[in-house]
């Protein structure tokens, strides 16, 4: 959540930077904005309530140029997304000029004591925010070295957060510190960048250094120094990152969403590139894969979102296949409650961004009960995620700029069911013939994706009549039940229509009394086991007068009639069922969006990458 771009440059007017940058990550935070400049020896600052174009539209026509400048677009936690809220934060010298002007990601967990302090030394707040607190205890430790009071800073904060921080009276120089916040160093030719995603820097640098917990870095125009926790000098390797510019590119799409829907055959082909041609293999999940699954006898899943979801579906295949017992927990919740901890866990992980900091916090915690076998599916390679576990398996979805995930959901799926055949593999469960037809189902995927899409016309009338309604209800059994709840999800993030999912047992229990003829009901019918059950579900549906909405098999024999809307996908796909059936609901969602109005990429309230607790 939130952005962060800062530039240093001997001569280059780095404000073109700064402005592209913060458009690479607006999806991370787009209540407001701002940029902070050191211009003709002062601070000047220019922000805005509205989003990154209408900034640069004012940047542009106040011509505004300079050397040195920091960045940011926000998700408001603390104080409402006012002007007076909005980063870059200033806190003045004794004549009441600019001296500090700072940046920050995160939360700040003991901000209301430190500004208790700061008012008592005669600083007055012109915020709600807990940022503003940070720029005036730098400002009150300042004693002519910025870095210095970074560092005497950061050692007095309680939290997570990442900043930059620069300084009217040394006009070269750009300050950052991190702790539990993305943070990332790019380096350039007689400049030095910062930010918080190295996707920012796409197309300015492709040399990146990262950050750890703990981190201070001091940017100037030829130099870059980092201290750790213990205020040591440290070195961080240096990166060579793919610009991501094509990620970023719009195209022929007219949303980030609908390119990204429509990228998941390429992302699932390129997830399985490495893949053997008929078998299996532990080692990519890492080099010590083999040795740890074969001591293990259980799992625990970390996620949150889109990416719990994914874990719960996981837990059908994983026991099914491995039998080994899944736990699947809500990471947020999970550090929070007392647990039965166990040896022979293997705690998995998943996230997108691999910065999810609840995630994050929950395998910490997980590893500190004595859990210290840890896993990750992650589609960031170089996130703390990766860094914080013992194995990992990358996703190559890409670049994912539209808030509500797609291609990075049907990846992570694709990855755990490679690592539900992995564990089966290893345990002497999965026959030779069994396992080569598995692998050659996950290498049909993107072929299979590709079929599934082209059902997009008959969805676009669907959305139409779902565009005019305000609730709708979402069924589903055994594993399609969490795909059920991926598309209420996807609906109600992007349409704000209240959406929401049940196991289609469940019915009877509570949810068959909202079913009017007003409610859509969508119901995720593949052609397996519990097909029959599901039609029974159906049937009480519309014996309320409810009105269904059937994504089926081609061979289930449900067809189109008064009250029942049927889209049948062209084949029933096995136990790799629930990835095909997500697409349509992503392309329901979508769609519905469209025809509401709404702002499909940035929908209201939310960010991307949930990086605060």
């Amino acid at each position: 959540m939130c952005g962060i771009v800062g530039a240093v440059a001997a001569t280059r007017d780095i404000t073109p930077v700064l402005l592209e940058g913060l458009k690479r990550l607006e999806y991370r935070g787009y209540d407001s904005c701002g940029v902070a400049l050191h211009r003709n020896g002062q601070l000047q600052r220019t922000r805005s309530t509205s989003r990154v174009a209408d900034l640069q539209a004012q940047i542009e026509a106040d011509g505004l140029t300079a050397t040195a400048g920091i960045a940011h677009t926000r998700w408001a936690t603390h104080g409402a997304p006012l002007t007076h809220n909005a980063h870059p934060h200033f806190s003045p010298d004794r004549q009441q000029r600019p001296r500090i002007g700072l940046v920050h990601n995160g939360i700040i967990e003991n901000h209301e004591a430190l500004r208790e302090e700061l008012q008592r030394a005669g600083y007055v707040f012109e915020s709600q925010t807990d940022t503003e607190v940070i720029a005036h205890l730098v400002n009150h430790l300042y004693d002519h070295d910025l870095f210095e009071a970074v560092q005497q800073a950061a050692s007095r904060l309680e939290g997570a957060y990442a900043i930059a921080v620069f300084c009217r009276d040394e006009p070269h120089r750009i300050v950052g510190a991190r702790q539990g916040s993305p943070l990332v160093v790019g380096l350039g030719e007689q400049a030095n960048y910062l930010a918080s995603d190295a996707l920012a820097l796409a197309g300015t640098t492709d040399r990146i250094l990262y950050l750890e917990d703990g981190d201070v870095v001091d940017l100037q125009i030829d130099r870059v120094w980092i201290t750790d926790a213990t205020q040591r000098p440290v070195q961080r390797d240096v990166h060579v990152v793919q610009a991501y510019t094509a990620a970023a590119d719009l195209g022929p799409y007219r949303h980030y969403m609908q390119k990204e829907i429509f990228e998941q055959p390429r992302a699932l082909g390129d997830t399985f590139q490495d893949l053997e041609q008929t078998q299996v293999a532990p080692e990519v999940f890492g080099d010590d894969a083999w040795r740890v699954f074969q001591n293990i006898d259980r799992l625990l899943i970390l996620a949150c979102g889109t990416s719990y979801y994914a874990g719960l579906t996981a837990k059908y295949w994983i026991e099914a296949l491995a039998k080994l017992p899944v736990q699947v927990e809500i990471a947020s919740e999970y550090r929070y409650r007392t647990s039965v901890p166990h040896p022979q866990t293997l705690v998995v992980t998943i996230s997108q961004s691999g910065e999810t900091a609840d995630t994050l916090a929950a395998l910490k915690h997980a590893r500190g009960l004595g859990m210290t076998r840890t896993l990750t599916i992650c589609n960031v390679a170089t996130s703390a995620m990766v860094r914080e576990c013992q194995l990992n398996f990358i996703t190559r979805a890409g670049a994912e700029i539209g808030v509500a995930s797609t291609k990075a959901f049907t990846t992570q799926l694709a990855a755990l069911f490679l690592l539900a055949l992995t564990l089966a593999q290893t345990r002497g469960l999965l026959p030779a013939e069994e396992e080569v037809e598995h692998v050659r189902a996950l290498r049909h995927l993107p072929a299979a994706v590709q079929s599934v899409l082209a059902l997009e016309p008959q969805i676009i009338a669907w959305a139409d009549a779902f565009a005019r309604r305000e609730n709708a209800l979402f069924l589903g059994r055994g594993m399609h039940y969490p795909i059920a709840l991926e598309g209420a999800l996807k609906l109600k993030e992007i349409s704000y229509i209240h959406a929401e999912a049940y196991p289609a047992g469940e019915l009877k229990h509570g949810p068959l009394a909202l079913v009017t003829e007003h409610m859509p009901v969508v119901t995720v019918a593949p052609n397996d086991a519990l097909l029959e059950k599901l039609k029974s579900n159906m049937q009480e549906v519309r014996a309320r007068g409810g009105q269904l909405y059937v994504f089926t098999d081609a061979d289930t024999r449900i067809r189109s009639e008064p009250g029942i809307h049927v889209i049948q996908l062209p084949e029933h796909y096995g136990m790799l069922s629930p990835l095909l059936h997500t697409i349509p609901l992503q392309l329901l969602a979508y769609h519905t969006a469209c025809a509401r109005g709404t702002d499909v990429d940035k929908p209201r309230n939310l960010a991307k990458s949930v990086t605060v607790e």
